[in-house]
């Protein structure tokens, strides 16, 4: 039972009235009258104490799916109340590690009535978490007391990489895949037989297919779709680079956003997909398959995993996928350089990836020092800090351009848009067939 303010207000009045009986008339009457102020003020709280109890509202928490990392992710609670009205206040156990838009929610609820809360919670971190229990502090009829009691609500929850993006990417590659491939069988594009139709007017006369043509006694052209039995390979870095925060989440965390990305758009086409995440040793490695269902398990498989301090060996994991993966594929490495020295190990691990595979470079750019190498300064501490940005900058860019003459595919995007960008890049190669 903790008393309102209103209780503190009465009690305050009573103490005034008091005084005040003191000095215009006689202290026994003073306090005499204090003592009957205040034990009527006592029994009427505890009074209305008890009547909370018997209106006590009911409170739920909606079980928690799968938290997206990175994301705003919406908990909703139901609150229901009794014979009265119910003035409310809840308080959800949620980890102290993450954001909120608000810890206190408020609710005024109408006799036999129900009101679905809810508040917002960032995640910054994936892995195991504890909901524990809902607070519940309600107001009396009389508003002279509150009574505060929780509500049993444990729950363990799991956060999960950013399956909210997944969800609209797998939207949008579902509305493009059908008018995708009605696209490419029309223009003929591809390596794969699909169909005989007719000849329409303006194709390419090379596709026609001759003999067909004579049996039929008319023009016939073969339409060609994109190979489907095509391997996309990624292979992610969790070493010491891909531990710096940027824009709130780590950069391993960006990277793996963009691994699943990357498989779910590779699914979707008919690839198949696999994973391997690397430090100085390949900790993960996930054989290539086809199908929706993998999706499933390479989300299960990546979601536990965190970056190390220790340096990538780029060499090794590609030794492995060269191992391993004896057919070409795309393999597509994630993740992040600092100079031209520092990547030389990258650029000859990715050059033993020519000319049997595709090699495409992915990396993950820091877009504070985008902002800082393009800034206006006009102290010496900014200056000095605009040349040390100015000149990553250009390490990167020749790090770059030694990997494309090597015929490296090379993607450097903000972390916040590597993942759709790189979605962009592979069905562009794709559509291209550079598979």
């Amino acid at each position: 039972m903790i008393p309102s303010r209103r209780c503190y207000v009465l009690l305050t009045v009573g103490g005034l009235g008091a005084a005040l009986l003191d000095v215009l008339v006689d202290r026994q009457i003073s306090l005499n009258f204090l003592r009957f102020y205040d034990l009527a003020l006592l029994v009427a709280t505890i009074v209305d104490a008890s009547q909370i109890k018997k209106s006590a509202v009911e409170v739920t928490r909606q079980e928690i799916q799968r938290l997206s990392v990175g994301r705003d992710n919406p908990i909703e609670l139901t609150v229901k109340s009794g014979q009265q009205q119910a003035i409310a206040r809840l308080r959800d156990a949620f980890p102290q590690e993450f954001t909120v838009d608000t810890d206190t929610l408020e609710v005024d609820l109408s006799p036999n009535s129900t009101e679905e809360l809810k508040y917002i919670i960032h995640p910054d971190s994936r892995g195991k978490y504890e909901w524990g229990d809902i607070q519940v502090r309600q107001l009396g009829k009389l508003g002279l007391t509150w009574r505060d009691w929780k509500i049993p609500a444990k729950q363990k929850v799991t956060v999960y990489p950013d399956l909210i993006g997944l969800r609209e990417l797998s939207i949008r590659l579902t509305l493009e895949n059908s008018g995708a491939m009605r696209q490419a069988r029309r223009l003929g594009n591809g390596t794969e037989f699909a169909e005989l139709r007719e000849y329409r007017t303006g194709e390419d006369i090379r596709l026609i297919d001759w003999k067909a043509t004579a049996r039929r006694d008319r023009p016939v052209v073969r339409v060609l779709e994109p190979e489907q039995e095509q391997t996309l390979f990624i292979l992610l870095d969790r070493g010491r680079l891909m531990t710096a925060r940027v824009n709130g989440l780590k950069r391993f965390d960006w990277g793996l956003n963009a691994t699943l990305s990357l498989a779910m758009a590779g699914l979707s086409r008919g690839d198949k997909v696999g994973v391997a995440v690397f430090d100085r040793d390949v900790t993960t490695w996930i054989p290539p398959e086809r199908g929706n269902h993998h999706l499933s398990k390479l989300v299960d498989r990546l979601t536990p995993i965190q970056p190390v301090l220790l340096e990538p060996d780029y060499l090794g994991a590609v030794t492995k996928v060269i191992t391993q993966q004896t057919r070409r594929a795309l393999v597509v490495v994630i993740t992040d350089l600092v100079d031209v020295t520092a990547s030389s190990e990258l650029l000859g691990a990715m050059i033993r990836l020519t000319p049997r595979y595709l090699p495409f470079c992915v990396t993950l750019n820091d877009p504070i020092v985008e902002r800082i190498a393009h800034a206006s300064t006009d102290n010496i501490q900014d200056t000095y800090a605009r040349a040390v940005a100015l000149d990553l900058l250009a390490q990167r860019q020749v790090a770059f351009a030694k990997l494309r003459q090597r015929g490296v595919l090379v993607l450097d995007a903000p972390c916040d848009r590597v993942g759709e960008e790189l979605v962009d890049r592979y069905l562009q190669l794709k559509a291209r067939n550079l598979l």
